[in-house]
């Protein structure tokens, strides 16, 4: 069985993405936990060979947790648009390249949405999707799913955030992701969503 916890325990993210670190800092430390990124540890990336955001968030939680001693936190995270068939999705990283260069997989997006005719802001509708994953050195793993709802925007707007959140603008806001300020982006996002799951459930809230 996985366990609850505590305060002043240390979590590896499973990332080499230095944004993400940042959110997760800022979302753990509340809760009296610290993060350390995978990438500072010399942990390598796990290949992600998984359909799912949930068996690729849990393939890199328990590699990151097996190779280095300590609970793992990973996350899985992607944009899903409706007339691109579900297209980035797990693959939204993978479009940017090993460069992860997002300004060409955005201009992907657009070019797709394009292509099929999407217009208005109902044909653009999108979702962002994050699935969190912890697991301990022993494989043990728990997961947790949030969800936000929105629209793909063009040109892209603001430098704030990461990967697609210049051109998504979520459900109920008139700013992208890119735009809104840290704190706005961690009470509403999906990584948030998903996140106070799993604080409910391992934190006690």
């Amino acid at each position: 069985m996985t366990r609850a916890l505590k305060k002043g325990e240390t979590l590896v993210v499973a990332t080499h993405n230095k944004g993400k670190l940042r959110e997760f800092a800022d979302l753990l430390a509340p809760h009296g936990l610290a993060a350390k990124l995978a990438g500072d540890l010399g942990l390598p990336e796990p290949e992600e060979t998984g359909v799912t955001f949930e068996e690729n968030a849990a393939i890199k939680a328990v590699a990151a947790a097996t190779a280095s001693g300590m609970p793992a936190l990973a996350d899985d995270s992607g944009v899903v648009v409706d007339a691109l068939g579900g297209a980035p999705g797990v693959y939204s990283a993978r479009w940017a390249g090993e460069a992860k260069d997002f300004s060409s997989a955005m201009q992907r997006v657009e070019d797709g949405l394009r292509a099929a005719n999407a217009v208005t802001p109902a044909e653009r509708a999108a979702r962002f999707v994050a699935v969190l994953c912890l697991a301990f050195p022993d494989g043990t793993t728990e997961s947790w799913r949030g969800e936000i709802e929105g629209t793909m925007i063009w040109p892209p707007r603001g430098g704030n955030g990461f990967g697609y959140d210049p051109m998504f603008v979520p459900e109920g806001e008139t700013k992208t992701f890119g735009e809104l300020t840290r704190e706005e982006k961690h009470g509403r996002s999906h990584r948030a969503r998903a996140f106070r799951k799993f604080a409910e459930a391992k934190l006690g809230g």
